[in-house]
């Protein structure tokens, strides 16, 4: 599992990792790009999206709501349960969005025994895994204490630089502790602000159930601990659906042919963290455009993005333990070409067939195309109500916003080219105007509708290839 490739430069124990003591220009335009949640106090539409937001996240949470979901409701809450520990290690959790055969052996391979103890399919999947998650959710991550209290962990204040993305928008912090009257320090509340819904919602409902290893756990288990305490961590935006986008974006892009199944499996995993009363409904949809965002950026080689070192919790030594690594890696495609080459082979070789035939045999719960369409869109707004009017009845053209955001399709679908994919976002993007959707090339994201556009895009290439058949 110690395997070099001459495009990473490792060092073990050599580099420091990343602080959260400062911001860094990619923190700063998630920051940025995140901000617009400060200063919904400040109209009436916006504070009509604050009120939206606890209802509709008290809804889901105690399954008054009935969202499309692909699992009866006892065992949605089951899943959110196990989803609840991270495997960031190796995604294994998310691999089921493989389907029943792809999924299983990856799975095999690819496991946690134990929170610190776990395995990879391949060194080159790992290191991928690792770089694109940690360079996510730190740009998630610098948000959490910048929105509840304008500090980096709690105590230490922001860079003028990030302070100044308040001023901009005479936003404020803690919107949520204020607007749900948990403000920062109340009993009950978080001490540093944005308490979560399980500190703001009037009834909260608990159950119990098996965690990721199968031990006998509680859903408090992992808001108030032992399995994870967040009674003082801040709620927006969501690292965990950060982090399910974002290794979800990765495998759907190293299995294209399960592509809409892993993005609506992202999409899953985010209203996992509503179901256990973890998150908002407007924490999840922050986490999403945090991850499609840097993910995007990664792709294109942002010079920002690429090179970064990084804490890289994927690699791991012959123990199969992780160490203290620090990861740098210089050319993104390069590393998911790679890692493509080897994901690709080990499933052929489990299949015994081709990765498409593997891939069209599904007995799981992605097998219905419009179950898992459904699912998706519902998750598109959550039914919050518009906030900025100016791009609610608009089309907004993403190759001008956001050119960048075509390698979410290109890098899946590479006879594409980033002006017909970007083409292709635009034309499938969900509803504008919501609490992020501004118009600003970062609140673009929010409106992508990955699994819609993957449809179009897997249909293009298809047809680009009959045309154009591969010489023999």
């Amino acid at each position: 599992m110690s395997k070099t490739i001459s495009f990473w430069t490792t060092a073990l124990c050599l580099l420091a990792p990343f602080s959260v003591s400062a911001q860094s220009a990619t923190n700063l335009t998630a920051l940025r790009g995140l901000a617009p949640v400060s200063a919904l106090a400040g109209t009436e539409e916006g504070r009509a999206a604050l009120t939206a937001n606890l209802r509709v996240t008290g809804e889901i949470q105690s399954g008054v709501a009935k969202p499309p979901l692909l699992l009866d409701p006892d065992a949605q809450r089951q899943l959110a349960l196990r989803d609840a520990f991270i495997t960031d290690g190796n995604a294994a959790e998310l691999a089921d969005g493989l389907g029943s055969r792809l999924g299983e052996l990856y799975q095999t391979r690819a496991r946690y025994t134990d929170h610190a103890t776990f395995t990879n399919v391949a060194p080159s999947v790992a290191d991928l895994i690792g770089y694109t998650n940690n360079v996510a959710k730190s740009d998630s991550n610098a948000g959490k204490y910048f929105f509840a209290n304008a500090t980096t962990n709690g105590k230490t204040p922001v860079s003028d630089a990030a302070r100044a993305i308040l001023a901009e928008r005479g936003g404020t912090v803690d919107v949520f502790g204020k607007a749900y009257g948990r403000p920062a320090g109340a009993q009950g509340a978080d001490a540093y602000g944005n308490s979560r819904p399980f500190q703001t919602l009037p009834q909260l409902f608990v159950y119990r159930g098996g965690d990721y290893f199968g031990r006998a756990s509680h859903s408090l288990d992992w808001l108030r601990g032992p399995g994870q305490n967040l009674t003082d961590s801040p709620s927006y935006p969501s690292g965990h659906t950060t982090y399910g986008y974002t290794e979800s974006l990765i495998l759907a892009i190293l299995v294209p042919e399960r592509y809409q199944q892993m993005v609506a499996r992202a999409a899953e995993y985010g209203t996992n963290r509503i179901v256990v009363g973890a998150h908002y409904a407007m924490d999840v949809l922050g986490g999403r455009a945090v991850a499609l965002h840097a993910v995007a950026h990664l792709l294109a080689n942002d010079p920002a993005y690429v090179g970064q070192v990084r804490q890289n919790p994927a690699v791991v030594n012959e123990m199969n333990r992780a160490t203290d690594a620090a990861v740098a890696v210089t050319d993104y495609r390069a590393a998911l070409a790679a890692a493509r080459s080897d994901l690709g082979a080990f499933l052929r070789d489990g299949c015994g067939e081709s990765i498409a035939a593997c891939a069209a045999t599904d007995t799981g719960r992605f097998r219905d195309p419009a179950a898992n369409e459904a699912l998706y869109a519902a998750t598109q707004t959550y039914g919050l109500p518009v906030v900025h009017r100016q791009t609610a009845n608009a089309i907004e053209d993403v190759e001008k916003l956001a050119p960048e955001a075509g390698h979410l399709l290109t890098a899946a679908f590479p006879s594409l080219s980033l002006k017909e994919a970007n083409a292709i976002l635009t034309e499938t993007q969900g509803p504008g105007g919501g609490f992020l959707n501004d118009g600003s090339a970062f609140g673009v994201y929010v409106r992508l509708n990955l699994y819609a556009a993957a449809g179009k895009a897997a249909a293009l290439a298809a047809e680009k290839q009959a045309r154009h058949p591969p010489a023999r």
